[in-house]
């Protein structure tokens, strides 16, 4: 396990390395010069030129790249063009909105697609299979930022029971901290729970059919025994696997979700560092968004090895 974990961490060196690559080329590929929007539109040419020079935009790209991953290797971010920070200090203004909006809704999108599939596999066939899946397609269908001004329209206008927009901090109150990220949990929940709720009834019916459930339910087990301690527990490895990679369309919907909210976190400050075209800025959050995804796959390899005694690194 060691040998796999070192093996594992050292290929992670190499993928960071194209994503680094890939994410400055194609900032200054993108149309748009920072040095223009910063200047404003009554600008002259001489300002222009200035600004570019003092954000070292006129040295050519390879040496920009170079000055940039000199920094990196030495743990500066740099300084952000457009907000007048340290991009470090940007990160970790905003980075507790991030982590608490995807913790929450990964722990609401399993809580209820797990159970979900696996009762639309019991009753396969039947109504409620139908109704699961249904609206798994449904999950599927509609756009997040549709099912978040539709919650926010029923919640938070109609029946006033919930904040329209913003964000509290845990540090100012637990209720209101809570408060504010009910409606956007469950926005950003909605095709998780279709995804994994799909893949868990796939993963069940396949293990049902095995000879191990029929011996279970042979030896008079109840049916919530047998599916949870048996059927669950052998179809867990597709079910973290997908909830594995999950966390890539976590990453794209925490965007859109934090814009419509108006949440203060990593991606409303992706779509602010974008619009502005701040290199800085958007190089280092894409970077720590490629980080966090290599490593949670890491932990869904890791898993494996505790939940099918059969696999081995």
């Amino acid at each position: 396990m060691l040998g796999f974990l070192t093996r594992r961490l050292l290929a992670t060196i190499p993928v960071m390395a194209i994503v680094a690559v890939l994410v400055f080329s194609m900032l200054r590929m993108t149309p748009g010069d920072p040095a223009s929007i910063i200047a404003g539109a009554s600008a002259t040419a001489a300002d222009v030129a200035g600004i570019r020079e003092k954000l070292g935009l006129d040295r050519p790209i390879v040496a920009q790249f170079g000055i940039w991953v000199a920094n990196l290797l030495s743990g500066d971010l740099g300084e952000s063009f457009f907000f007048k920070k340290t991009v470090a200090s940007l990160i970790a203004d905003r980075i507790e909105p991030t982590l608490a909006l995807a913790t929450l809704t990964m722990i609401l999108s399993i809580a209820v697609a797990v159970p979900l599939g696996v009762l639309a596999a019991y009753r396969q066939g039947t109504w409620v299979d139908r109704v699961v899946m249904g609206l798994s397609v449904l999950g599927f269908s509609v756009p997040v930022f549709v099912i978040g001004y539709g919650l926010i329209y029923v919640f938070a206008i109609e029946l006033a029971w919930l904040p329209v927009q913003g964000y509290q901090r845990l540090s100012e109150g637990f209720w209101g901290f809570l408060q504010r990220l009910v409606l956007p949990s469950l926005t950003l929940s909605v095709i998780y729970v279709a995804l994994i709720a799909r893949i868990t009834r796939t993963s069940v019916l396949e293990v049902l059919g095995e000879d191990y459930i029929r011996t279970a339910r042979a030896k008079g087990l109840p049916n919530a025994a047998v599916l949870m301690r048996h059927a669950l527990r052998n179809a867990a490895v597709p079910i973290v696997t997908v909830i594995g990679i999950g966390v890539a369309l976590l990453i794209g919907g925490v965007v859109v979700t934090e814009s419509v909210y108006s949440i203060p976190g990593l991606g409303r400050l992706t779509v602010d560092a974008v619009l502005a075209r701040d290199y800085p800025t958007v190089q280092a959050v894409i970077l720590l968004f490629s980080l966090v995804y290599v490593l949670l796959n890491l932990l869904v390899d890791v898993a494996y090895t505790f939940l099918d005694p059969r696999i081995r690194y």
